[in-house]
């Protein structure tokens, strides 16, 4: 989704971790944007930093794992009111996550996804490409 002003953006990873068929989610601070929302773990990337090297930095930060492996962008999109363009990527991490920056951390299924409260962007993902969508020439 380039846009011609797409250089302004703000490169954010968010991280998609499964296990179990569960997903790593992270409640954001009350004082951060989007506060006390759910979200996909991660954060912006600095200039000229790698993804996965963002990745691994951010969630060492954040839930003092560390990153075994970063695989493709599932999804990307703009995050609405912000210069933000979020890519959400595979992740896999070793090591139980702590909440050090946000108010709790959970493994949900991805029905369980749909009960809590999600920042726009990772509410769209859920949506779009992580729950299943019922095919057209089903009851």
């Amino acid at each position: 989704m380039d846009t011609p002003h797409s250089f302004d953006l703000i490169q954010v990873a968010a991280a998609v971790v499964e296990r179990d068929g569960r997903y790593l989610v992270a409640r954001r601070a009350t004082a951060a944007r989007h506060g006390g929302l759910w979200e996909f773990p991660g954060g912006k990337l600095q200039p000229g930093e790698a993804l996965a090297e963002g990745v691994a930095r951010e969630l060492a930060e954040e839930l003092g794992v560390r990153v075994g492996w970063v695989g493709r962008v599932r999804f990307r999109a703009r995050d609405p009111g912000s210069r933000y363009l979020i890519l959400f990527v595979e992740v896999e991490v070793e090591g139980e996550p702590v909440a050090l920056e946000h108010q709790a951390v959970a493994w949900m299924r991805p029905g369980e996804l749909d009960q809590v409260e999600l920042a726009p962007t990772d509410a769209r993902f859920v949506r779009e490409a992580l729950t299943p969508q019922p095919r057209r020439d089903d009851p």
